[in-house]
Protein backbone atom coordinates (compact mmCIF):
# COMPACT_ATOMS: atom_id res chain seq x y z
CA UNK A 1 0.00 0.00 0.00
CA UNK A 2 1.89 3.12 -1.21
CA UNK A 3 -0.97 5.71 0.28
CA UNK A 4 0.02 9.76 0.72
CA UNK A 5 -2.51 12.02 2.30
CA UNK A 6 -3.06 15.54 1.33
CA UNK A 7 -4.78 18.29 2.52
CA UNK A 8 -7.44 18.71 -0.65
CA UNK A 9 -6.89 21.56 -3.28
CA UNK A 10 -8.89 22.21 -6.23
CA UNK A 11 -6.91 19.39 -8.12
CA UNK A 12 -8.75 16.61 -6.00
CA UNK A 13 -12.32 18.02 -6.66
CA UNK A 14 -12.41 15.17 -10.09
CA UNK A 15 -13.40 13.19 -7.04
CA UNK A 16 -16.05 14.23 -5.52
CA UNK A 17 -18.57 11.67 -7.17
CA UNK A 18 -16.13 8.99 -6.36
CA UNK A 19 -16.51 10.45 -2.51
CA UNK A 20 -20.61 10.55 -2.31
CA UNK A 21 -20.65 7.38 -4.26
CA UNK A 22 -18.26 5.68 -1.07
CA UNK A 23 -20.17 7.55 1.78
CA UNK A 24 -23.85 6.17 0.74
CA UNK A 25 -22.05 2.74 -0.15
CA UNK A 26 -20.47 2.56 3.33
CA UNK A 27 -23.38 3.81 5.04
CA UNK A 28 -26.04 1.17 2.82
CA UNK A 29 -23.62 -1.96 4.11
CA UNK A 30 -23.46 -0.88 7.61
CA UNK A 31 -27.50 -0.33 7.84
CA UNK A 32 -26.83 3.17 9.41
CA UNK A 33 -28.39 6.36 8.17
CA UNK A 34 -25.75 9.33 7.14
CA UNK A 35 -26.64 12.80 5.92
CA UNK A 36 -26.45 13.06 2.57
CA UNK A 37 -23.95 14.92 1.00
CA UNK A 38 -24.01 16.33 -2.98
CA UNK A 39 -20.94 15.79 -5.37
CA UNK A 40 -20.82 20.11 -5.45
CA UNK A 41 -21.25 20.33 -1.71
CA UNK A 42 -17.85 17.75 -1.43
CA UNK A 43 -16.38 19.50 -4.51
CA UNK A 44 -16.87 22.92 -2.13
CA UNK A 45 -15.29 21.81 0.43
CA UNK A 46 -11.86 20.27 -1.72
CA UNK A 47 -11.88 23.72 -3.30
CA UNK A 48 -11.92 25.56 0.25
CA UNK A 49 -9.39 23.81 1.43
CA UNK A 50 -11.19 22.33 4.02
CA UNK A 51 -11.27 18.32 3.73
CA UNK A 52 -8.10 15.98 3.38
CA UNK A 53 -7.73 13.05 0.77
CA UNK A 54 -6.09 9.53 0.98
CA UNK A 55 -4.79 8.67 -2.55
CA UNK A 56 -2.95 5.67 -3.73
CA UNK A 57 -1.41 6.98 -7.27
CA UNK A 58 -4.63 8.44 -8.78
CA UNK A 59 -7.28 6.43 -6.88
CA UNK A 60 -9.12 7.77 -3.98
CA UNK A 61 -8.87 5.30 -1.56
CA UNK A 62 -10.38 7.74 2.22
CA UNK A 63 -11.94 11.40 2.94
CA UNK A 64 -13.06 13.35 4.81
CA UNK A 65 -13.87 17.35 5.69
CA UNK A 66 -14.56 19.90 7.87
CA UNK A 67 -17.78 21.49 8.53
CA UNK A 68 -18.37 24.47 10.92
CA UNK A 69 -21.62 25.49 12.72
CA UNK A 70 -22.84 28.47 15.62
CA UNK A 71 -20.36 31.15 13.64
CA UNK A 72 -17.22 29.01 13.68
CA UNK A 73 -17.70 28.10 17.23
CA UNK A 74 -17.93 24.12 16.64
CA UNK A 75 -16.26 22.25 14.09
CA UNK A 76 -17.57 18.88 13.11
CA UNK A 77 -15.07 16.07 11.04
CA UNK A 78 -17.53 15.02 8.81
CA UNK A 79 -17.85 11.91 5.52
CA UNK A 80 -15.14 10.40 7.00
CA UNK A 81 -14.73 7.47 4.73
CA UNK A 82 -12.43 4.76 3.36
CA UNK A 83 -12.69 2.57 0.08
CA UNK A 84 -13.39 -0.94 1.24
CA UNK A 85 -10.02 -2.12 -0.37
CA UNK A 86 -8.20 -0.36 2.00
CA UNK A 87 -10.22 -0.46 5.26
CA UNK A 88 -8.60 -2.80 8.43
CA UNK A 89 -5.54 -1.17 7.59
CA UNK A 90 -5.05 1.86 9.98
CA UNK A 91 -5.74 4.55 7.23
CA UNK A 92 -9.21 5.38 8.64
CA UNK A 93 -6.49 6.54 12.15
CA UNK A 94 -4.30 8.00 9.89
CA UNK A 95 -7.12 10.14 8.16
CA UNK A 96 -8.92 10.83 10.95
CA UNK A 97 -6.03 12.14 12.67
CA UNK A 98 -5.01 14.44 9.69
CA UNK A 99 -8.37 16.14 9.61
CA UNK A 100 -8.27 16.73 13.17
CA UNK A 101 -4.75 18.34 12.85
CA UNK A 102 -6.35 20.65 10.05
CA UNK A 103 -9.43 21.81 12.06
CA UNK A 104 -7.40 22.93 14.83
CA UNK A 105 -5.00 24.33 12.72
CA UNK A 106 -7.89 26.30 10.94
CA UNK A 107 -10.05 27.10 14.36
CA UNK A 108 -7.63 26.75 16.97
CA UNK A 109 -10.75 28.09 19.34
CA UNK A 110 -13.38 25.96 18.10
CA UNK A 111 -15.13 22.89 20.29
CA UNK A 112 -14.52 20.53 17.84
CA UNK A 113 -17.26 17.44 17.81
CA UNK A 114 -18.82 14.34 16.26
CA UNK A 115 -22.11 12.51 16.48
CA UNK A 116 -21.15 8.54 15.54
CA UNK A 117 -22.83 5.38 15.92
CA UNK A 118 -19.21 3.48 14.96
CA UNK A 119 -17.44 2.13 17.76
CA UNK A 120 -13.95 2.74 15.75
CA UNK A 121 -14.91 6.09 15.45
CA UNK A 122 -15.70 6.48 18.98
CA UNK A 123 -11.84 5.10 19.59
CA UNK A 124 -10.31 7.27 17.24
CA UNK A 125 -11.86 10.61 18.62
CA UNK A 126 -11.03 8.94 22.18
CA UNK A 127 -7.31 8.86 21.39
CA UNK A 128 -7.40 12.35 20.00
CA UNK A 129 -9.40 13.62 23.84
CA UNK A 130 -12.87 13.68 23.05
CA UNK A 131 -14.84 13.14 25.68
CA UNK A 132 -18.91 11.33 25.41
CA UNK A 133 -21.70 14.01 25.77
CA UNK A 134 -25.01 14.94 25.81
CA UNK A 135 -26.24 16.43 22.94
CA UNK A 136 -26.84 19.28 24.85
CA UNK A 137 -23.15 20.27 24.88
CA UNK A 138 -22.92 20.33 20.74
CA UNK A 139 -24.26 22.74 18.57
CA UNK A 140 -27.95 24.24 19.13
CA UNK A 141 -26.96 25.50 14.93
CA UNK A 142 -30.77 24.20 13.02
CA UNK A 143 -28.97 23.62 9.79
CA UNK A 144 -26.63 20.91 11.49
CA UNK A 145 -29.58 19.42 12.66
CA UNK A 146 -31.63 19.22 9.64
CA UNK A 147 -28.48 17.33 7.37
CA UNK A 148 -29.81 14.51 9.89
CA UNK A 149 -33.19 14.16 7.64
CA UNK A 150 -31.38 11.96 5.88
CA UNK A 151 -31.13 9.26 8.56
CA UNK A 152 -33.29 6.57 9.05
CA UNK A 153 -33.09 7.17 12.63
CA UNK A 154 -34.05 10.78 11.94
CA UNK A 155 -37.82 10.08 13.51
CA UNK A 156 -35.82 9.34 16.87
CA UNK A 157 -34.02 12.22 17.09
CA UNK A 158 -37.24 14.35 16.45
CA UNK A 159 -39.28 12.23 19.05
CA UNK A 160 -36.61 13.30 21.53
CA UNK A 161 -36.49 16.56 20.52
CA UNK A 162 -32.78 16.76 19.59
CA UNK A 163 -32.00 15.75 22.93
CA UNK A 164 -30.71 12.24 22.16
CA UNK A 165 -30.46 9.94 19.59
CA UNK A 166 -28.69 6.07 18.78
CA UNK A 167 -25.40 8.37 18.08
CA UNK A 168 -23.33 9.20 21.01
CA UNK A 169 -22.33 12.43 21.04
CA UNK A 170 -18.28 13.44 21.43
CA UNK A 171 -16.60 16.82 21.83
CA UNK A 172 -13.32 18.11 22.10
CA UNK A 173 -12.79 21.44 24.02
CA UNK A 174 -9.73 22.99 23.29
CA UNK A 175 -9.78 25.22 26.88
CA UNK A 176 -10.41 22.02 28.89
CA UNK A 177 -8.19 20.45 26.96
CA UNK A 178 -5.14 23.01 27.70
CA UNK A 179 -6.62 23.38 31.38
CA UNK A 180 -5.61 19.71 31.98
CA UNK A 181 -2.29 19.87 30.00
CA UNK A 182 -0.80 22.90 31.59
CA UNK A 183 -0.19 23.62 35.17
CA UNK A 184 -1.69 26.66 36.48
CA UNK A 185 0.13 29.36 37.75
CA UNK A 186 -0.86 28.30 41.70
CA UNK A 187 0.49 24.84 40.54
CA UNK A 188 3.64 25.90 39.51
CA UNK A 189 4.19 27.73 42.70
CA UNK A 190 3.29 24.84 44.77
CA UNK A 191 6.38 22.61 42.54
CA UNK A 192 9.71 24.54 44.14
CA UNK A 193 12.60 24.08 42.03
CA UNK A 194 15.14 21.70 43.33
CA UNK A 195 18.41 23.92 43.66
CA UNK A 196 21.43 21.57 43.80
CA UNK A 197 23.66 23.13 46.27
CA UNK A 198 27.46 23.46 45.24
CA UNK A 199 29.63 21.26 47.90
CA UNK A 200 33.39 22.13 48.13
CA UNK A 201 35.93 20.10 46.81
CA UNK A 202 37.58 18.48 49.79
CA UNK A 203 41.64 19.26 49.04
CA UNK A 204 44.02 16.17 50.55
CA UNK A 205 47.43 17.08 51.84
CA UNK A 206 49.97 14.18 50.64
Amino acid sequence: MNVEIFVANESHAKYAQEIVDLIYESAQVRGTGIAKRTPEYVAEKINSGKAVVALDGDKIVGFSYIETWGHNKFVANSGLIIHPDYRNQGLAKKVKEKIFGLSRKLYPSAKIFSITTGLAVMKMNTELGFKPVPFSELTDDKEFWKGCRGCRNFDILERNNYKMCLCTGLLFDPEKEETIQKPSTFAKKLVKPVIKKKVPKKIYKK
